[in-house]
């Protein structure tokens, strides 16, 4: 059978051919009547719309998928309602699915999430959130995202959107069941590799429990990412170049607790609000911080691990300057 875009190419070079013999005088090859004007014009329009014509997408599929947290199907739907293209635009519902998928893991989804907030499509701009979510594209792999960053900031002290935030709590809670067999994986690593940075793995077990619950995908309102819970610029500072990646992660957060262990001469609970708070807190306040969050998360940590001091590798680093007037 002949393809509607072969008619529509032969419609359009129509014309009288010219047949020759060796011995013999140019002879015009008998043609039939040609077709009147109105007839060939229909023809072309209809054989070549034929041709372009692609099946069109099945919108309820695409639904009941997205309602099944089928990211492939979450991001099209997203698309789909951008440009009203077969369901009626509506960029209210578009920015919510560009969220559910990003939520997920879509890379794409999430540099979309980042340019919404950035540009206030439909919703109020917010440039630093734009600019979070944007670097949180780039660190994930978006080149699209790599791109941008020359022209923004980093977003620091800008928090994910709340359907961000709300969308990942459901993805944490459907996950829930695996996570003995993740805990597993994720205990066989850092055995492997805790002693060779000289810190107890029973340490990093219980600083990763509450960190991250064993959620390599972890993204917290402040933007610390994965197992350890890396900002940005800690991850930077450790060479770790995907936070997602379960072994970059582990082997950044514990270079850092390696050289917290020396800066703070192995006093545990100084290491963990450091870890919490950051290092310059501690000094600031010669001792854990008095912050509910950090106060907290030093007794959720203590409370499973009992130990108080750690031996630690003093070449790493020399002792903070005002150890010596900290509260322990």
């Amino acid at each position: 059978m002949v393809s509607a875009g072969l008619h529509c190419a032969a419609f359009a070079s129509h014309r009288p051919r010219v047949l020759f013999a060796p011995d013999m005088k140019p002879t015009p090859q008998k043609m039939r009547p040609a077709l009147p004007a109105c007839c060939l014009a229909l023809c072309l329009v209809l054989a070549c719309a034929g041709a372009s014509a692609q099946p069109a997408a099945d919108v309820e599929t695409l639904e009941a998928a997205a309602k099944r947290g089928d990211v492939a199907a979450l991001f099209t739907l997203a698309e789909k309602y951008k440009r009203g293209d077969e369901v009626a635009r509506d960029i209210p519902r578009s920015n919510l699915l560009y969220c559910k998928a990003a939520a997920r893991g879509n890379v794409d989804a999430l540099l979309e999430l980042g340019l919404i907030h950035a540009s206030g499509r439909e919703m109020m701009a917010n440039e630093g959130v734009g600019a979070l979510l944007i670097n949180m594209a780039a660190e994930r792999g978006s080149e699209r995202a790599k791109e941008i960053l020359p022209y923004i900031s980093r977003g620091v002290g800008s928090a994910v959107p709340a359907c961000l935030s709300e969308e990942i709590a459901i993805a944490a809670q459907t996950a829930a069941a695996a996570v003995p067999a993740v805990r597993k994986d994720i205990e066989l690593m850092v055995q492997q590799w805790a002693p060779q940075y000289a810190i107890d793995p029973n340490l990093v077990m219980a600083l990763i429990s509450v960190e991250s619950q064993f959620d390599a995908t972890a993204v917290s309102p402040k933007n610390a990412q994965g197992l350890m819970q890396l900002i940005p610029a800690t991850a930077e500072r450790f060479g770790v170049t995907n936070a997602f990646n379960p072994v970059q992660n582990l082997k950044g957060g514990l270079a850092y607790l390696r050289w917290l262990m020396a800066y703070f001469k192995g006093e545990v609970p100084l290491v963990l609000a450091a870890y919490n708070a950051g290092e310059m807190a501690v000094e600031r306040y010669r001792g854990i911080p008095p912050y509910s969050e950090t106060r907290n998360y030093v007794k959720q940590i203590t409370s499973v691990y009992k130990n108080t001091t750690h031996p630690y590798l003093a070449e790493i680093v020399a002792p903070s300057p005002v150890f010596a007037q900290m509260k322990r």
